[in-house]
């Protein structure tokens, strides 16, 4: 996804030798895992008079959100402010507050 993410619509060629430069993956499990996102409905593929290109269809800021919400829930039980309280407490993260002028960001 990263280098769907990161260069756009790309031939199989050239997916498999962006991904291969970042991962130390054999062709083969590149398009194994290819298949699998294609399964998920994370990208698809479609036929140019180019040839064969693939696309995401899930957006990097959507794929951070649904990863977010998923851990949220497993560890935080679904409170962001449990995750705040846990990144202060054990890593002395500070979460900067926003100015009195700006509103706040409340759970839904």
């Amino acid at each position: 996804m990263a280098a769907l993410w990161r260069r756009g619509p790309l031939g199989p060629r050239g997916l498999v030798a962006e991904v291969r430069a970042a991962h130390l993956w054999g062709e083969a499990t590149v398009k194994t895992l290819l298949g699998r996102l294609m399964r998920k409905g994370a990208i698809r593929s479609e036929r140019t008079d180019e040839g064969l290109i693939y696309r995401p269809l899930l957006t990097r800021a959507d794929y951070l959100d649904d990863e977010l919400q998923q851990l949220l829930d497993r560890l935080f039980e679904g409170s962001p402010e449990r995750l705040a309280e846990h990144l202060s407490t054990v890593r002395g993260v500070r979460l900067a507050e926003p100015p009195d002028d700006q509103p706040r960001v409340t759970q839904p």
